[in-house]
């Protein structure tokens, strides 16, 4: 049973972010930080010049959430906080250079990665310290020991970069976010009926949900703003540091599964045109294979929420089946 301050946690940050998204949304306008829409990217053409760092909409929300955090063992809940934050201000400084210089190129690959993986070191070396190397997986619990370091880093730069790749498409890494952070909060919940830390990495997924429902507003098609790389690597980072926190890591692949396809899309295309100078898709990463296939914007969006709420669901009826 889903506590009712989960519920009131999510409504008040969706009322709030609702209330902010115009200004962010103006402040953003008069600061002149619109997107460059890259050349080859033709049917997005008449996206140039819209408004990004949108992001910061749902991550004031986050921080309202954080103050529902009253209860013992909060520290890991202002950890995921902390950590979220530092993947949005990477994702700031990689969305101020392209606003700055008026291109579609911020920080390099090596910086983005560099910096990614900083952060994960030590959200990977944190866990090992403090002993929580075991991992949960329908019931079954095992743990690894200093592998947990190499993992986490892993999980954690793999969510950064897949949620960033999926976010092509109005609406798309949002509403696929929503849903998949929502049922993990779900799950979060379930389990942090007997765990104080669980039951607070609940109570801000709750809260990010609503500050992304308040964000999807304005970023729904026809979008007035973009999340940009301050909201995508941010989110990404939230799901990979909670899923490590919570040691449901494994969870992840399989309740983002969108997002997996969408980095595998572009593995594939990359290397596949590497090696024989041949693409594989239209354009990766996939759903931009789908727009240029002539499925409309707003299908693939739709199609990617529904197959994620599906699988999120059926390993939330996996997860109560096996008990709590």
């Amino acid at each position: 049973m889903i506590e009712i301050k989960f519920i009131v946690c999510g409504l008040l940050c969706l009322i709030f972010a609702s209330a902010i998204g115009p200004m962010v949304l103006l402040m953003c306008k008069k600061l002149h930080a619109s997107q460059s829409i890259l050349h080859y990217v033709d049917k997005h053409a008449s996206k140039e010049g819209t408004p990004t760092m949108g992001g910061l909409i749902f991550l004031a929300a986050l921080l309202l959430s954080a103050c529902f955090l009253l209860e013992e063992g909060s520290f890991f809940a202002w950890f995921a906080v902390a950590v979220t934050f530092a993947y949005a201000l990477l994702g700031f400084l990689d969305d101020f250079l392209k606003v700055h210089f008026h291109h579609n190129e911020g920080l390099k690959p090596y910086q983005k990665i560099v910096g990614q993986v900083g952060i994960a070191l030590i959200v990977a070396i944190f866990l090992y310290l403090s002993g929580r190397t075991s991992l949960t997986f329908f019931g079954f619990s095992f743990d690894i020991g200093w592998a947990v370091i190499p993992l986490v880093v892993l999980v954690l730069v793999a969510t950064a970069n897949s949620v960033n790749l999926t976010d092509g498409l109005d609406g798309l890494a949002g509403g696929v976010s929503f849903v998949y952070i929502l049922i993990f909060g779900v799950i979060l919940a379930l389990y942090g009926a007997k765990n104080a830390e669980l039951s607070n990495l609940a109570m801000i997924s709750f809260g990010l949900c609503g500050g992304i429902l308040g964000f999807l507003l304005f970023n729904c098609f026809p979008a007035k703003i973009f999340m940009g790389d301050t909201g995508s690597l941010a989110l990404g980072g939230f799901i990979g540091v909670v899923g490590c926190l919570s040691g449901l890591e494994l969870l992840i692949p399989i309740m983002g599964v969108m997002f997996v396809l969408s980095a595998l899309s572009d593995i594939i295309q990359v290397a596949h045109f590497k090696r024989t100078h041949k693409r594989v898709f239209l354009m990766a990463p996939l759903h931009h294979h789908f727009e240029q296939k002539g499925v409309h914007e707003n299908r693939i969006v739709t199609v990617y929420i529904i197959v994620t709420m599906a699988v999120s669901l059926a390993v939330l009826v996996g997860v109560l089946a096996v008990g709590i």
